[in-house]
């Protein structure tokens, strides 16, 4: 009997996902346990393996496409089953109407259907993402058939600029022309000046929309307020050196800053807390969220219990955050439950920022670079090392004095490593 697949709700705020991939076609079989499709949430892409054993007999959202959870993603059945009245009763319920793809159940061979590209969109696309070759470039090769690769809209505009197309070099997929190598044919390529309008729609990701829902939630939600402080480095950059000559991995500033946030959370609960609305939680273990750039935006996976550990153990953690983070590879439990998030920018030359609270936390923390400057010592100016963190807190849990006084901490800390390195800490 014929069931249906339907979307799945992949993590706690995913309210539709796309298909980034189908690893099967329609009319092929389908074993339990097998991956059926590449499902793209808010914050990662997953596999997603069939609970049941069938045959693929519809497709209800392409690759590409949108859909909500819990709409119609497939249906699986015995080969040849009628599924219309199956497809009848879902009608009703389908919010909008995804591209699909249905068996021919009257003829025993398929031909695979190509997506359709928009050639228009394809090439302007190509023509913003595509950085201009500084060579002069080989004119086109025609393909294995004799034709010349090249997209209608680079052929009229070939027309319209009198420029024979077949001198034209492509830089498309497999030698293909598309509008920029026209644009840039006879310039040394470099693009011509711009004399006209354009630019380049790209649909929002599924990350994307949550970022933006989410971060202005919480920015219009919680009262934010913000604390500057300046904390001296170089005693932490000679321990650091010390440090990485014994430890089992290099450890980095960003490394030595999480450890130093979960030693001061522990002395102020105040701040390691999170606003539920009708009461205020204290939490008494230490959950450092980690925000990581990727692509798409942003992820926070999280270091748990990071006040008992070692910061060869942080740092093998958040290396491997990263990595898994950009391949899309994170899984909901790597991003839930933070307790505190720390934002560095410091890397790429940033000196002071202020970052949104990620919630349901209290604060986060906005790390700057390490600069070298000016600074006083014995009242002597000698040069000297500071980094800028600004702590921005929610004003309904934590008060001015509160958020002064973890930052207080934390700088000590930070001042005098001989605090923070215990015996076990490396």
């Amino acid at each position: 009997m014929a069931e249906i697949v339907r979307m799945p709700k992949l993590s706690d705020t995913m309210t539709e996902g796309v298909v980034a991939e189908w690893h099967k076609k329609v009319g092929e079989t389908v074993k339990n346990g097998e991956v059926l499709a590449e499902i793209e949430s808010d914050k990662a892409t997953m596999e997603f393996e069939s609970f049941q054993d069938g045959v693929l007999l519809y497709i209800g959202v392409a690759k590409g496409k949108t859909a909500a959870v819990d709409s119609i993603l497939a249906i699986l059945g015995e080969k040849g089953e009628d599924i219309s009245e199956l497809l009848k009763e879902e009608s009703g319920k389908k919010s909008s109407e995804p591209a699909a793809e249905k068996s021919n159940v009257e003829t025993s061979e398929k031909k695979e259907e190509k997506p359709v590209v928009k050639e228009d969109a394809k090439d302007a696309l190509v023509a913003e993402a595509s950085p201009s070759p500084l060579a002069s470039r080989p004119t086109s090769q025609p393909s294995s058939d004799g034709r010349l690769k090249a997209s209608p809209l680079a052929k009229k505009l070939a027309e319209d600029k009198g420029i024979d197309i077949a001198r034209v070099a492509g830089s498309g997929d497999g030698g293909r022309i598309v509008k920029r190598d026209v644009e840039t044919f006879g310039t040394g390529g470099f693009a011509a000046p711009m004399t006209f309008e354009r630019y380049t729609e790209v649909p929002v990701s599924q990350m994307r929309k949550t970022i933006a829902k989410r971060l202005a939630e919480s920015k219009f939600t919680a009262p934010h307020f913000y604390l500057t402080m300046r904390i001296d480095m170089d005693e932490m950059m000679k321990a650091r050196e010390s440090i990485n000559e014994v430890a089992p991995m290099k450890v980095s500033f960003n490394d030595l800053i999480i450890k130093a946030c979960a030693v001061a959370l522990k002395k102020h609960p105040q701040v390691n807390s999170a606003w539920m609305g009708d009461h205020i939680r204290y939490n008494e273990h230490v959950h450092i969220g980690v925000a990581v750039a990727v692509p798409d935006g942003l992820l926070v996976p999280v270091v748990r219990f990071a006040d008992t550990k070692r910061l060869s153990e942080i740092s093998s953690e958040v290396k491997d955050f990263v990595l898994r983070a950009n391949d899309k590879k994170l899984q909901p439990k790597d991003w839930e439950g933070n307790t505190f998030t720390v934002s560095n920018l410091g890397m790429f030359g940033i000196e002071e920022f202020t970052a949104i609270i990620n919630t349901p936390d209290s604060c986060i923390m906005a790390i700057g670079g390490i600069d070298q400057v000016p600074v006083v010592r014995g009242g002597q100016i000698v040069p000297g090392h500071v980094m800028r963190v600004t702590l921005s807190c929610d004003h309904r849990t934590v008060d001015g004095a509160s958020g002064a006084k973890f930052l207080q901490t934390f700088k000590q800390l930070m001042e005098k490593p001989v605090l923070l390195l215990g015996a076990y800490s490396i």
